[in-house]
């Protein structure tokens, strides 16, 4: 260890931006093993670890370090694993730089951060390709059944715990694939769909239930749910559209960025391409409103989709902006424009199709409520051309007591109230985790909470048993 000051920092080799905009494969390679011992003989092994500290799962990331450096990747695994539900996930699509890497300590002494997430992912894959992560068994039967609305993130990571704990596990998904917004929402170039695949698999082997295309509220009642299962956990994520409030409804060209990732991801699954011609970015001018990592997929997404031009529009500046700084140099790198301090203002449209965006060019002001400088009107305006207009706006959560006819306890913002020491909701039966909790979040925050609410779903189906045999 201690090898900071000898070895640079060197990442997997990236694929050229050239070649990778060709096609929609992942675009980072893996470590070779000495590559992965170079790098993780780097870490300095601080007293206070803030690479784990800053990490939402607390992995226990400079033991495992340490493993992969003396070449005992299985130990790694094991230590990695045993925090988090599903590390190759982490290791492609966390912001690393805004978490552990970006706190790194040999980071902030100007040495560089130790490339945790990659490392990450090369100690699981290795285990994928070794056969050491096998089907879990538990030697527990606790015959009580617990129920999951949503297979994103957080509802697989609870099954995962839940299925160990020894509990009857079935999960509940309205679309035909299992996985969320990790199946649908996120680009095969971020996390290649075989890898949510392959987890989804394994808890099938474990034991979870999985029934799809099966909407609560629609094709089976939560009314229906609870009657048979012993806890209920809802997991759904947040998925509508935060608008632009440009009456971008009646303009058929304008189009929510998770709408637009749907129909990419469906199609590279090997779906019929959808017959709303809005949804492919082909040969069009493009205009992406946002600066989260959303909106980095929409960018990227439509140079692959060999759009003509790629624009993204953002109201602050480069570094006020919300997502990865390692996913705006990817898109830079793969020709996407960007418009900083541009605060869109009117749709110029003719019979429903826009054909251009105006907006208002901005100067920062003052910092407001986020922790970052406000955009301020400087009354000059600019007009762009386009034929194709997504909006990444963020997301916000359906109404979830009517649809599925509850009357749970929501916040101010419809995110669904719980102690977050439990994540149980007003209906002691009824939990929730993710982004129906935290609203629109990052995946880790997701597995974390999943991992957490396990546990306390446990506690309570414990507490049952004790009250009911006594």
């Amino acid at each position: 260890m201690l090898e900071f000051f000898k070895k640079k920092q060197s990442g997997p080799i990236k694929t050229e931006s050239e070649k990778r905009i060709k096609d929609f494969q992942e675009i980072y390679n893996d470590y070779t093993t000495q590559e992965s011992i170079d790098q993780s003989s780097r870490c300095s092994q601080c007293g206070i670890p803030y690479c784990q500290i800053h990490c939402p799962l607390n992995n226990n990331i400079p033991d495992w370090l340490k493993y992969i450096a003396e070449d005992r990747l299985e130990e790694a695994y094991e230590i990695s694993s045993a925090t988090n539900a599903f590390p190759e996930v982490c290791g492609r699509v966390c912001p690393q730089d805004r978490l552990c890497e970006g706190n790194c300590v040999i980071e902030k002494a100007g040495f560089g951060s130790i490339t945790i997430g990659s490392l990450e992912k090369h100690i699981t894959e290795t285990a994928w390709n070794n056969g050491w992560i096998k089907p879990i068994t538990s030697d527990k039967n606790q015959n009580q059944k617990v129920a999951i609305i949503g297979s994103g993130p957080a509802g697989l990571a609870a099954a995962t715990y839940l299925i160990e704990y020894g509990y009857e596990v079935e999960v509940f998904e309205k679309n035909d694939r299992i996985g969320g917004l990790m199946i649908y929402g996120i680009p095969n170039f971020k996390l290649d769909k075989l890898v949510v695949i392959r987890r989804s698999d394994w808890l099938k082997e474990s034991g979870v239930i999985f029934h799809t295309n099966c909407e609560v509220g629609k094709d089976l009642s939560f009314e229906d749910l609870e009657k048979k299962f012993d806890a209920i956990l809802i997991s759904t994520g947040v998925y509508k559209a935060r608008s632009l409030n440009l009456n971008t409804e009646t303009v058929s060209n304008s189009i929510p960025a998770l709408e637009y990732l749907i129909e990419s991801n469906k199609v590279g699954l090997g779906d019929k391409p959808s017959r709303n011609s809005h949804l492919s970015a082909k040969n069009k001018k493009v205009i992406v409103i946002g600066g989260g990592d959303t909106a980095m997929d929409c960018v990227r997404t439509a140079v692959r989709q060999e759009a003509s031009e790629v624009i993204c529009l953002y109201r602050r500046n480069k570094e006020n902006m919300p997502g990865s700084a390692r996913e705006v140099t990817n898109a830079e790198q793969e020709g996407v424009k960007f418009k900083w301090l541009s605060v869109p203002s009117k749709i110029v449209q003719q019979k429903g199709i826009a054909s251009s965006l105006v907006y208002k060019v901005a100067e920062l002001g003052e910092v407001d409520e986020s922790g970052r400088r406000s955009p301020v009107d400087t009354g000059i305006e600019e007009t762009l051309k386009s034929d194709l207009i997504i909006e990444a706006l963020g997301f916000q959560p359906e109404n979830i007591n009517e649809k599925f006819n509850t009357n749970l306890n929501l916040t101010g913002w419809g995110t669904i109230k719980v102690d977050f020491n439990k994540f149980q909701t007003s209906n002691p039966k009824v939990f929730a985790a993710g982004d129906i909790v935290r609203g629109a979040s990052l995946v880790v925050w997701a597995i974390h909470d999943g991992r957490e609410v396990a546990k306390t779903i446990k506690q309570f189906l414990e507490n049952k048993k004790v009250k009911k045999a006594s």
